[in-house]
C-alpha cells in the first residue's frame, strides 16, 4: 500500500487534479444518473398518451390475444384508442374483441382483427395487414409479438424450426408489421412505437442463445429507428423487462421483481417518454424493480462482463435440469 502512494507522490500537482477532476465527474455522472432513476420511478409521470390521438385514433396490438398484448389491448381500450388486433388464433382475437366492445359499447370502440401466424413469414399476411390498417388514424404500434424457447437449451442442441421460427417471430415479424404501420405515424406527424424487450437481450444469455441475440437485435434496431423517426415527429422506445408472469415466461406467481401483465403494462403507459438511465438511448425499463436491477447491473459488475454472463449460464443450467425432470416424470405418466 506504501508502494502506490509513494507512486501517486511521483505525478506531478496538475496531473493529481487532473485525475481528481475526471473522479469527481465520473462520480457525479454516476449519481445524477441513479437520482434521475429514482425520479423516473417513484415521482415523474411520461407522456400523456392523448398526445398521439384522440378518440377515434386507432392503435396497433401484435400478439394481441394473451399476455401482455391482451392487456396492452385493454388499458388502450379504457384509454379510447380503437384497436387492430393481430395474433394468431382467430377465435381469442374474436374473445377479445366481443370482451371490449360489450364493455365499451358506449364509448363507440371499434376493432379490427386478423389472425396471422407471425412464424410462418408470410409476405400475404403483412399485405392483408396493410390492406387493414389502410385509411385508418393510427396513433400507436404496440410490437408485443414474441416468442422464446420452449425451455433453456444449448445453441447446438436447438432444434432448426424452433431457432427459424424466433427469427420470423422477433425480428422479421417486428421490422415488418413496423414498415407496414409507421409510414401512417410518420404521414400524420405523430406517433408512439413500442417494441418489447427482455434483460435475456440485454446480458448475454447462454442456453437462450438465438432468443437473446433476436432481442439484442431489436434493441439496437429500435434504438437506430428512433433517432430516424424523432425529427418526423414519431416516439420510438424500446421497453426492457425482466420476467412477468405469462405463457411465454412460464411463471405464475408474482412477487417485487416478477409483476402481472396489468401492472407492467399500467407501468409502462406510465412512463412513456421519461429520460433514459441505461446505456442504450431510447430505452425504458418501466417497472420499479425491473429497473433498479437493470442500473444496479450497469453500473457495477456491468451486462457484457464474464461475471454477469457466468451467472446467467448457471442460472438457466437449472432451469434446464429442472424442466428436463419434469418432462421425464409427465413421460413415465403418459
Amino acid at each position: 500500500m506504501a508502494s502506490i502512494f509513494q507512486l501517486l507522490g511521483q505525478i506531478p500537482p496538475a496531473a493529481q487534479w487532473s485525475l481528481a477532476g475526471i473522479g469527481a465527474i465520473f462520480v457525479l455522472r454516476k449519481t445524477l444518473s441513479y437520482l434521475q432513476l429514482l425520479l423516473n420511478i417513484f415521482v415523474l409521470s411520461g407522456t400523456d398518451l392523448r398526445k398521439y390521438g384522440g378518440k377515434g385514433t386507432w392503435a396497433v396490438v401484435t400478439g394481441a390475444s394473451d399476455g401482455l398484448g391482451k392487456e396492452f389491448a385493454l388499458q388502450l381500450a379504457a384509454k379510447g384508442f380503437n384497436l387492430v388486433l393481430v395474433s394468431r388464433t382467430q377465435s381469442k382475437l374474436e374473445a377479445l374483441s366481443k370482451e371490449l366492445e360489450d364493455k365499451y359499447r358506449a364509448s363507440g370502440l371499434q376493432t379490427k382483427l386478423l389472425a396471422m401466424d407471425f412464424s410462418k413469414n408470410n409476405d400475404a399476411d403483412y399485405e392483408r395487414l396493410a390492406g387493414l390498417v389502410s385509411g385508418l388514424d393510427v396513433g400507436i404500434l404496440i410490437n408485443n409479438v414474441g416468442q422464446s424457447h420452449s425451455m433453456p437449451v444449448p445453441f447446438l442442441e436447438t432444434p432448426r424450426e424452433e431457432l427459424q421460427s424466433i427469427v420470423n417471430i422477433n425480428c422479421l415479424g417486428t421490422l415488418k408489421t413496423t414498415q407496414v404501420v409507421a409510414p401512417i405515424l410518420v404521414k400524420r406527424k405523430k406517433g408512439l412505437i413500442l417494441t418489447m424487450g427482455s434483460f435475456a437481450g440485454w446480458i448475454p444469455t447462454p442456453l437462450l442463445a438465438t432468443y437473446c441475440g433476436s432481442k439484442a437485435f431489436l434493441q439496437q434496431w429500435s434504438s437506430a429507428l428512433a433517432s430516424e423517426l424523432k425529427p418526423q415527429g414519431v416516439d420510438v422506445q424500446f421497453v426492457v423487462s425482466y420476467l412477468v408472469t405469462s405463457a411465454m415466461s412460464k411463471v405464475r406467481r408474482t412477487s417485487a421483481l416478477i409483476p402481472n401483465p396489468k401492472r407492467f403494462v399500467r407501468a409502462t403507459l406510465s412512463k412513456i417518454g421519461l429520460p433514459s438511465t441505461q446505456e442504450m438511448a431510447y430505452t425504458i425499463a418501466p417497472y420499479w424493480s425491473h429497473a433498479l436491477m437493470l442500473w444496479w447491473v450497469e453500473n457495477t459488475v456491468g451486462t457484457g462482463s464474464r461475471i454477469a454472463i457466468w451467472y446467467n449460464h448457471q442460472m438457466h443450467a437449472d432451469i434446464r435440469k429442472r424442466a428436463l425432470r419434469k418432462a421425464a416424470r409427465e413421460a413415465k405418466k403418459a
